[in-house]
């Protein structure tokens, strides 16, 4: 049942990320509703590198244990930087935002896209090694989440296609998960890992 949530959960998380790329790319209107929603891409990403972890946990050893909790702080905190871009720095005068950016706020967005980006990659080679998803939905899934957590260090074009990238890769890596089922997912990551 998990892994069906998770997958639900993985396409709810591709939609916003190609949600929230069409509202900074202009074709979808800025408004509080569309701001509102910008933070849950993330979050619903934690459901779906959970259910990935869980179906490699077997095989994934003390790397893989690391490259997913680097890979859900990472994301924990990319929510909690959302939350602030769209709940809190919309309320501040431009000259304290920038000031918060200029200090230890912006060391801690830049750490958070740090931790991401080691997470993703560290969990995305154990993924690749475990045989047990696409391939090429991992590497779009690892090749689209360093430049979406660069948003302040890479061009705008650059942001944007690394989410709509992301969100392919997500989506694909969803219905892995979906089709997983629960009662047989360790024997067929037992299986495959020997294999």
């Amino acid at each position: 049942m998990f892994y069906r949530v998770a997958a639900g959960a993985g396409l709810a998380c591709a939609a916003l990320l190609v949600f929230n790329t069409f509202r900074r790319a202009g074709v979808v209107p800025e408004n509080a509703v569309t701001h509102a929603v910008a933070p849950f891409a993330p979050l619903t990403g934690l459901l779906v590198v959970t259910g990935m972890y869980l179906l490699i946990r077997r095989t994934a050893g003390r790397i893989g244990a690391v490259g997913y909790v680097l890979n859900m702080a990472g994301l924990a905190g990319a929510f909690a930087v959302e939350y602030v871009l769209h709940f809190v720095f919309p309320l501040l005068g431009g000259g304290i935002v920038r000031g918060l950016l200029g200090g230890g706020t912006g060391r801690a967005f830049l750490v958070t896209s740090v931790v991401l980006i080691v997470g993703v990659l560290a969990f995305g080679a154990v993924a690749l090694r475990a045989g047990v998803f696409p391939v090429p939905a991992v590497l779009l899934y690892m090749g689209g989440m360093v430049p979406g957590a660069l948003r302040n260090v890479v061009p705008e074009p650059v942001y944007l296609g690394g989410l709509l990238v992301a969100a392919a890769g997500v989506a694909w890596l969803a219905t892995r998960l979906w089709g997983v089922e629960e009662d047989r997912a360790a024997p067929a990551v037992t299986s495959t890992a020997g294999a």
